[in-house]
């Protein structure tokens, strides 16, 4: 009977002790990540379209001269344009991007994940909610690039029929 009752105290302290790590993680939460939970989306809304958004990803940052302004909320495949159609949530702060500014895809560093960069425009009126980005840039796909260089390196080769004919040609 007695080791029983310690093994109920044994549990008891293992179970206490969970939920104070439990306790101890929520209280590591960032804040602005409890207000993502907790409360309803704040700025306003624009939609961009690219041919290609590479591996963008819902809550990727959407920067301004590199200071974070917002981020992607939705991405959905558009069948009228046949591009991929992003949302980008902007932080009211910044309410006076210009109608023309352009965005891009870039990639944070060499192997890092991948966000919308806006680069400004020059027009007096401004974005607003429910605006349209018109002028954007894909994201470039690694894999892509390194296709096309080997492809043209295999067409320049001395073994390969184009390096042949330059040969002959000169």
């Amino acid at each position: 009977m007695r080791a029983n009752r310690s093994l109920e105290i044994g549990t008891g302290l293992f179970v206490l002790l969970g939920f104070a790590a439990l306790l101890f993680l929520s209280m590591q939460l960032p804040a602005n990540g409890l207000k993502f939970f907790l409360s309803k989306p704040v700025g306003y809304e624009v939609t961009a379209q690219f041919d290609n958004i590479g591996d963008l990803k819902v809550g990727a940052p959407v920067r301004m001269a590199g200071v974070r302004i917002g981020q992607v909320t939705r991405i959905d495949f558009d069948t009228n344009t046949e591009r991929a159609k992003v949302w980008l949530r902007i932080n009211p702060r910044f309410d006076k991007i210009p109608m023309d500014s352009s965005a891009s895809i870039d990639t944070e560093g060499l192997l890092g994940g991948q966000y919308i960069a806006i680069s400004p425009g020059a027009m007096p009126t401004y974005l607003t909610n429910g605006s349209q980005i018109l002028e954007t840039q894909s994201a470039l796909v690694l894999e892509n690039l390194i296709n096309k260089f080997f492809a043209t390196e295999a067409n320049h080769s001395p073994g390969s029929k184009g390096g042949a004919e330059k040969e002959s040609k000169q």
